[in-house]
């Protein structure tokens, strides 16, 4: 029987389907506005119709019922499978194929010949629908059954069947649906009817199944509505995504200087939201399931594996992420801005000249002082005098600068600092823990200007040991800002008019010297620092400076910091005032083990490995054993760490004759919360650091050699190195016979920053 498509042949008895009477009047004037009105509107209204009748006649119809029961086992007996029979069978969870029955495959099992020519066992339970009124189907002939199968699926059928089979609240096997809407039951026209069936969602539903074959009524009006509407939902949607699609294929073939800006894909609502779920998906941070659902479906449309990877790679393809993106930022949270308010209560606080502690302030402006730091500080903290006593003692200040001059506990700035925690420094930029402009021209020193500052004073005992330590508010005038090569430089030549400098490097001799006397452990190493320009470009400018930080310049602060801490930790506690008080129990550590390493970043890095962990004590001071002192505040740097601020708040309330804002077990609290802040902007740091290093040497010419420290053996042959060029850590395979201890050369085969890869090879001397 030829196939038919939207018309209605009269080749059987059972006559083609025509439109009940309630419908005919103006069902042809509907289906011409079709064109004016949505599918939707027009089938609602249909609906709307059909409900009110069905209303009046529905105590007869719920009489009669869909199914009727004694014939329900005739309409439902399936044939039984025999050679030569064309059926449908699920191939898997996704397929069905049309297949040609050829032999029993042991008790039940059945050999068939799929449309694609392939022969497999069938189990019967896989069988879908036998097509009726076949007898000796030729396996050759089913590509071109299934091509006038595909000519008859207008799904509109189905809607206009459904019409009149709810008017009637009657339920209908696959063949005589065939019957109503193709007006035959022939083996064609039924599996049309048994497809579209199988693919409807909104008009028929399975009222019973035996074997492969099924009764099908028509689903209540209401619910038809609530399907239609659903479906047209979803074909926007779809619609949607695909045209998003387009817009992402389309960027990710642009050249990188073509790319649309990041801010041209917030403007329409929809594409905004799938590039935040997109973004969220890369950063882990999706707020709920469907963010994730819609991310893994455009990550799976676009071809891509749905992970975290594969999204920021599509951001960076599209031109949204810069090359250079950094996740590790975008996942821990950092706040990267200042609030309006914030800034503009900083601003306030910047305008106001008032002191509180002018009364009480110490004129030090006859001090020669320097403050020694990188060179591309923004805040400085500290700085440093000296002078000789007439009995010889050294008489060293730590100037520090005094934040709390603008800010008090509870106030706005100070919650949000400890909401911060700490400022954070990444190769790429500096976000700072106070408004920048406030911690720039308030809080910071500055060359040449007046400062307010709380200075630490200590003399030393001709050991190095301290003798007397005092703690007061002061007014300073910086002279020079030095970076530590400029400081280092002039240690070198020794010049007369700079005493000041000379006396401050031989109390860090002195003090190094007494602490190691009292058990210190020295842990000096070559630390690696990155400035990166124009960190969005995608070959953006790395300078990358290796600090050693034995160096002398280094080794002054240092030794100047260690010493201001000890100060406060025994200012602290002379006068009970409860600070965090660090301390480091290492009684452990025999470093008499580790004399044969060379002394410097290899003795340091073995041990650093066996130090156990600081711990805080908030009432009085612990002994710190790596340092080698009694007790130790951090305290030196309050416009960079909460914590210092705390200390500051605490020591200031004392020289005001006041109460300390904090108990100690207030202390503990707000540091159990700053620590855990500190450690994720560590990490943060940390990864950064690493991330710039490894692109660093990727741009590096593949046959630079570089020097390498061997470490420490991690298993037989594989060595940890220390870059001395780069200050990187990373491992390799080394030779027979290469000690810890021993420096190699080695070569840069691979470096992969963004997954975290660096291959080495050693470089075997000639």
């Amino acid at each position: 029987t030829p196939a038919c498509c939207c018309c209605f042949c009269c080749c059987s008895s059972s006559p083609a389907f025509v439109p009940p009477p309630p419908l005919s009047s103006n069902y042809g004037a509907r289906l011409q506005r079709r064109s004016v009105y949505t599918l939707f509107d027009s089938v609602m209204e249909e609906l709307r119709a059909m409900r009110k009748r069905r209303n009046n006649r529905i105590s007869a119809a719920s009489n009669m019922g869909l199914l009727n029961e004694e014939l329900v086992e005739d309409r439902l007996v399936s044939r039984s499978l025999q050679k030569g029979l064309l059926l449908e069978f699920k191939k898997d969870s996704d397929r069905m194929l049309l297949a040609v029955a050829q032999r029993p495959d042991g008790k039940k099992n059945w050999m068939v010949s799929d449309q694609n020519g392939a022969t497999s066992s069938i189990k019967p339970q896989q069988v879908t629908y036998i097509v009726p009124g076949i007898d000796n189907f030729d396996q050759a002939d089913i590509a071109d059954f299934i091509k006038k199968v595909q000519d008859n699926m207008d799904p509109s059928l189905l809607e206009f069947a459904w019409v009149e089979l709810l008017e009637k609240n009657k339920s209908v096997t696959v063949e005589e649906l065939a019957k109503i809407i193709f007006g035959s039951a022939e083996p064609l026209e039924s599996y049309s009817t048994h497809l579209l069936l199988s693919r409807d969602e909104i008009y028929f539903t399975v009222l019973e199944t035996k074997g492969s074959r099924s009764i099908y009524g028509p689903r209540p009006s209401e619910q038809v509505e609530d399907l239609i509407r659903s479906k047209l939902a979803k074909e926007a949607a779809e619609k949607e995504l695909q045209e998003f699609l387009k817009l992402l294929v389309s960027a990710k073939s642009m050249a990188s200087q073509d790319k649309p800006p990041k801010f041209s894909w917030m403007d329409d609502e929809k594409i905004r939201r799938r590039i935040e779920y997109l973004e969220a998906y890369a950063v882990d941070s999706y707020q709920n399931d469907e963010h994730r659902k819609t991310a893994g479906m455009i990550l799976k449309a676009m071809g891509l594996a749905k992970t975290a990877s594969s999204a920021a790679n599509l951001l960076v393809d599209i031109g949204y992420f810069p090359v250079h993106v950094n996740l590790e930022l975008l996942k821990s949270g950092t706040p990267t801005e200042h609030s309006e308010e914030i800034i503009s209560v900083g601003q306030a606080l910047l305008s106001d000249s008032s002191d509180p502690d002018e009364n009480i302030r110490k004129d030090l402006t006859d001090l020669k002082v320097y403050a020694i730091d990188v060179d591309e500080a923004d805040e400085l903290d500290d700085a440093l005098s000296a002078t000789k006593l007439q009995d010889g003692r050294i008489k060293v200040w730590i100037h520090v600068a005094d934040a709390t001059r603008y800010v008090q506990p509870g106030s706005i700035v100070d919650r949000e600092a400890m909401r911060r925690g700490t400022s954070v420094f990444l190769p790429t930029a500096t976000y700072p823990m106070f408004p920048e402009k406030l911690a720039m021209e308030g809080m910071s020193l500055r060359q040449g200007d007046l400062c307010n500052a709380v200075t630490v004073s200590v003399v030393l005992h001709n050991d190095g040991s301290i003798a007397e330590c005092s703690v007061v508010n002061s007014v300073i005038k910086p002279t020079y800002m030095l970076t530590y090569e400029s400081a280092s430089e002039l240690l070198h030549l020794n010049l007369q008019e700079e005493s000041e400098l000379r006396i401050l490097s031989e109390a860090a001799n002195l003090r190094l010297n007494w602490r190691r006397q009292q058990g210190a452990v020295e842990t000096a190493t070559l630390e690696a620092r990155i400035k990166v320009s124009n960190p969005d470009d995608p070959e953006p400018s790395i300078k990358l400076y290796v600090e050693n930080q034995a160096d002398p310049a280094m080794r002054l602060v240092s030794e100047m910091m260690i010493l201001c801490g000890e100060a406060i930790a025994t200012f602290g506690s002379q006068n009970e005032i409860p600070l965090p008080y660090r301390g480091q129990p290492q009684s452990d550590i025999n470093v008499s083990e580790f004399a044969h390493l060379p002394e410097g970043p290899v003795r340091s890095f073995a041990l650093v490995k066996v130090m156990r962990a600081a711990e805080i004590d908030f009432r009085k001071p612990a002994r710190h054993g790596i340092l080698g002192i009694p007790g130790y505040v951090q305290f030196t740097s309050p416009i960079r760490r909460y914590l210092d601020l705390l200390a500051h708040y605490q020591v200031k309330a004392f020289l005001r004759g006041e109460p300390p804002p904090f108990t100690s077990g207030k202390l503990e609290g707000i540091a159990a919360v700053v620590n855990e802040r500190f450690k994720t902007v560590r990490k943060l740091s940390n990864n950064s650091l690493r991330y710039w290093m490894l692109e660093y040497l990727r741009r590096e010419p593949r046959e630079r050699r570089y020097r390498a420290l061997v470490l420490r053996f991690l298993k037989d042959r594989i060595a940890a190195l220390l870059l001395v060029e780069v200050g990187l850590q990373a491992s390799t395979w080394v030779s027979v016979g290469t000690q810890v201890g021993d420096e190699i050369l080695v070569k840069v085969e691979e470096s992969h920053p963004r997954d975290d890869i660096i291959c080495l090879k050693e470089v075997i001397k000639q």
